[in-house]
């Protein structure tokens, strides 16, 4: 029975402040779990923090070849054979024709950087998309989805990554990422399709089914998650692939050089003579070391972030959290 007026209560005000009340903590409870325990966890590992300075620079790095704040390499006279640090106003040094290799190395970095995330994300949608499908519907749904996945893993990748790069000849960035990784997916797509077999009956997912939730929410809300940890590791190996797999064809002369890239350099520095040369070394070692410091840097990434899709940490990091409010609400209630 509702109360009235009569009885002193407004119960009008009560019902239209309620939902307030009840938004905000949702709102507050999103916040909780999906932006603020997140970060909690991944700021308190050593590697999420280096590995985001290390991509943060990549990135300033970018951006600065973006806005043109340094000098176009076709630009650069300067004495040949420059050592590293030996001027100042060329810090990695030159090559044989008196190119700025620092110029080489940045202005390569923002379609390197493209042309990685392109190929990361393209090869693990694909793979989530198939393998989660085809491990929770099984049947017939399952045996078409890993027959197609079979007959693209018994295709040879590196031939046909070559014969589709001399067909298609793709300078943008983002297509030549999808072309390298053209069947990278095949591979996870299956790995996951067996993991989403184990997922698929547990009891959570069983009542949601029984409850009557569409196939695609189960999927994105009971499925997904649970794959975090493994989706995560496996998108930073395929954008460490496409890095590695670019710079080789490009050194091989596969792809077109009219990109700029770290393997045209290395490519060049090979055929300057830079690997008999200890004058020229630093033409081969400056594009070889921003190679593996981005490679460090996705490595390390991906092993911090492994800590917050980890239910195990992020309980035991937002009950410390909590704990700690708790004591610091107890102080304030002994001193008051």
């Amino acid at each position: 029975m509702k109360p009235t007026e009569a009885d002193g209560v407004d119960w009008r005000s009560e019902s239209t402040s309620a939902p307030d009340v009840t938004t905000r903590d949702r709102l507050r409870e999103v916040y909780d779990e999906r932006i603020h325990t997140p970060l909690l966890v991944a700021w308190a590992d050593w590697r999420t923090r280096l590995g985001f300075l290390i991509l943060g620079g990549y990135l300033t790095v970018a951006l600065v070849a973006v806005l043109g704040l340094w000098r176009e390499p076709a630009t650069s006279q300067a004495p040949r054979y420059l050592m590293l640090f030996e001027n100042m106003k060329y810090p990695l040094g030159t090559t044989a024709s008196g190119t700025d290799l620092a110029a080489l190395v940045i202005h390569s970095t923002p379609d390197m950087l493209l042309m990685i995330a392109a190929g990361a994300v393209w090869a693990t949608v694909v793979a989530v998309a198939i393998g989660t499908l085809a491990g929770y519907k099984g049947g017939r749904v399952d045996r078409a989805l890993m027959s197609f996945s079979d007959l693209v893993m018994a295709i040879p990748g590196l031939p046909l990554v070559i014969i589709l790069a001399v067909t298609l000849n793709p300078q943008n960035p983002v297509l030549l990422g999808v072309v390298i990784n053209i069947s990278y997916w095949a591979g996870l797509g299956r790995s996951l399709r067996s993991q989403v077999l184990t997922i698929r009956e547990n009891d959570y997912v069983e009542a949601s089914r029984t409850m009557g939730v569409s196939t695609p929410r189960i999927i994105a809300k009971d499925i997904v998650p649970n794959l975090m940890p493994y989706v995560t590791v496996n998108f930073v190996f395929a954008a460490r692939y496409v890095m590695f797999a670019s710079v080789g064809l490009y050194f091989l002369g596969v792809l077109p050089y009219s990109v700029q890239n770290w393997g045209v350099t290395l490519n060049f520095a090979y055929s300057g003579g830079a690997l008999f040369s200890w004058s020229a070394a630093h033409w081969l070692l400056v594009p070889m070391v921003a190679i593996m410091g981005l490679s460090l840097g996705l490595i390390l990434l991906s092993q911090g972030l492994d800590r917050v899709f980890n239910p195990r940490v992020r309980t035991r990091m937002s009950g410390e959290s909590s704990s700690t409010a708790d004591d610091d609400d107890a102080t304030v209630t002994e001193v008051l």
